[in-house]
């Protein structure tokens, strides 16, 4: 299954972790390191988390405030948001399938299902 990280995710997550860096040396790179482990997790068992309202999954950090929300759409793992789940968890809601679609049209890939909800 191939991966693709939304831009928007990529900077919440090197945001998060340079905080972290700053608040104690390591802990940074801790928190990347629970986040790779997640990925990878979810990269293996992509259906297991609920769909949620909206047509996105998510999974919670286990030490950091933080979870991942993602969709699976045609063999691809769309990493959506690193999210604080304390701080107005949903606001990169608007960029779901926005971006997808973006992304599918720079690919020319067809419309699926998915498009369709």
């Amino acid at each position: 299954m191939k991966k693709i990280f939304l831009q928007q995710a990529f900077e919440e997550l090197n945001d998060a972790i340079a905080y972290y860096e700053e608040q104690q040396p390591g802990l940074g790179l801790k928190m990347k390191t629970e986040v790779d482990q997640h990925v990878r997790w979810i990269l293996n068992n992509p259906a297991t988390p609920r769909i949620r309202i909206g047509g996105y999954r998510r999974i919670n950090l286990k030490v950091f405030p933080y979870y991942i929300a993602y969709l699976i759409h045609q063999e691809t793992l769309w990493i959506l948001a690193i999210a604080h789940s304390h701080r107005k968890p949903v606001y990169w809601i608007k960029r779901k399938m926005k971006s997808v679609n973006k992304h599918r049209i720079q690919m020319n890939q067809p419309e699926s299902e998915i498009d369709k909800k």
